[in-house]
């Protein structure tokens, strides 16, 4: 079953830009030898903003341990025609559920890239910050089994996908990233002048986030 364990090899991190993938990636720079982060370009609303966050995050970490970050293309406008993802009109809000901001297969289409990626230059694991408050159903034990079953048995490979943060709270997430520069991170889904908007349903949960762990908020909202 995919792994919540580290060892000290090479490492791809699929990052966001996020609160959560940036405190993995942070964390993961003390336990391995080499980190390789990347990003799956969709082509949705927030990406150029997220993008311009999180290249200001990584070369702030100023650690040898990291690598260039990877960019892979993975289209989505075919598939999502329409969705406010894409439109950027309609997009949820702070009082909206969390459901309200589920992007069909996401993890389908995130982690069938890294994979093959991981296959592909010998990376033995990729990892991601999914929690075990995620609600959705490409984020359960049985789907990230699955994933990496099938895309091992499509190229003879055996990357793992590894969880480091999926027996942890919010909180205790936050607080394992205190030390790290959490104000250039993105969490927002309709950016504003380059900055957080402060009413879409992930801005709240930043919000959300800092106030939990007994943190300061850095971040600018619009």
């Amino acid at each position: 079953m995919p792994s919540q364990g580290f060892s000290s090899r090479f490492l791809a991190v699929l990052i966001s830009g996020g609160l959560d993938s940036a405190i993995l990636l942070g964390d993961s720079l003390r336990r391995y030898a080499a980190i390789h982060p990347i990003y799956i370009r969709c082509g949705l609303t927030w990406e150029q903003v997220e993008l311009e966050h999180l290249r200001r995050f990584l070369a702030a970490l100023g650690s040898s341990v990291l690598k260039p970050l990877t960019i892979l293309e993975q289209p989505v406008a075919d598939l999502y025609a329409e969705h406010w993802s894409l439109t950027g009109r309609g997009i949820p809000g702070a009082a909206e559920p969390d459901e309200a901001v589920f992007l069909p297969g996401r993890n389908v289409l995130l982690l069938g890239k890294a994979l093959l990626w991981c296959h592909l230059h010998k990376a033995p694991a990729v990892a991601l910050g999914s929690l075990m408050s995620n609600p959705f159903p490409d984020a359960t034990p049985a789907f990230f089994q699955a994933m990496q079953n099938v895309v091992n048995l499509a190229v003879g490979g055996g990357v793992q996908i590894l969880l480091p943060l999926a027996g942890m709270s919010k909180r205790e997430v936050m607080l394992l990233g205190k030390e790290l520069p959490l104000g250039l991170t993105f969490s927002c889904m309709d950016p504003q002048a380059g900055s957080h908007c402060g009413r879409c349903n992930k801005c709240a949960e930043r919000m959300r986030a800092f106030h939990d762990a007994g943190l300061s908020d850095p971040t600018r909202y619009a």
